[in-house]
C-alpha cells in the first residue's frame, strides 16, 4: 500500500515531468520506468527467501482469524489513521477477550457486524502480505504489529491455524519473484518519494 501522501507526491512528479498516461496508475508505471529502475529479483534472492520461510510455502494450510480493517480513504490524513489503528491494536493486546467488539465498533470491513471473523481463509483468500503476516506468526493470538496491506492497516487475530504440506521451491519460485519485485518497488517508490521532500532545517524553514 502506498500511503496518500506518497501517491499524490508520485503522481505530482510525473505530470511535472511531462509524463503521459491514461490514468493514475499509468503515470506511475511511466515514471517508474524512468526514475526508478528495478533489476529483477536473482535466483539467489529467491532461494534465499524461499529458505528463510518455510512456513510460507505449503499448500492446504489453513488459517482461522479475524481481523479490525482501517480502511485509506481520501477523507483522512494517513497519520491520523495510523495513529487510531495503532490505539485499537494496544487495546487489543492488553484485553483480547474484547476483539470482537472493538472489530464491531472501529472495522471498515463488512465482517465487523461478526466480530471480525474471517473465518478459516487459505493464501488464495487474502491479499499476499495478510497471508504472509498470518502465516509467518507463531502461535496464536493478536499479532503483535499492525499489517499493512493494500486496503489499509490490520489488527489481526489468530485463532487456529491447520497445517499444510510442504511446496518444492520449483512450484514455489514464480510466486517468490513476484512477490519480492512488489516489495522491492513499493520500497524503491517511497524511498524515490522520500527524496522528493523538501529539505528542512535551521537554512530550510517550514
Amino acid at each position: 500500500m502506498l500511503a496518500r501522501d506518497i501517491h499524490d507526491r508520485l503522481l505530482a512528479r510525473a505530470r511535472a515531468l511531462g509524463l503521459q498516461g491514461d490514468g493514475d496508475e499509468q503515470l506511475l508505471d511511466a515514471l517508474l520506468d524512468r526514475e526508478v529502475p528495478l533489476p529483477p529479483p536473482t535466483e539467489a534472492d529467491c532461494r534465499r527467501y524461499f529458505d528463510q520461510h518455510p512456513q510460507l510455502f505449503r499448500s492446504g494450510e489453513l488459517v482461522e482469524a479475524d481481523h479490525i480493517l482501517f480502511a485509506v480513504t481520501d477523507r483522512g490524513p494517513p497519520a491520523a489513521l495510523r495513529q487510531r489503528a495503532q490505539q485499537v491494536l494496544e487495546q487489543a493486546l492488553a484485553a483480547p477477550e474484547r476483539f470482537a467488539e472493538l472489530a464491531r465498533e472501529f472495522s471498515n470491513c463488512p465482517s465487523a457486524q461478526a466480530g471480525g471473523s474471517l473465518g478459516q481463509i487459505a493464501r488464495r483468500d487474502v491479499v499476499p502480505e495478510f497471508w504472509q503476516a498470518v502465516a509467518t506468526f507463531a502461535g496464536g493470538g493478536v499479532l503483535p504489529g499492525l499489517v499493512e496491506s493494500r486496503y489499509g492497516l490490520h489488527v489481526v487475530r489468530v485463532r487456529r491455524r491447520i497445517e499444510g504440506r510442504s511446496v518444492p521451491y520449483e512450484q514455489a519460485r514464480p510466486r517468490i519473484a513476484a512477490w519480492l519485485e512488489e516489495r522491492n518497488l513499493r520500497q524503491a517508490l517511497r524511498e524515490y518519494a522520500l527524496d522528493l521532500m523538501p529539505e528542512t532545517g535551521p537554512d530550510h524553514p517550514h
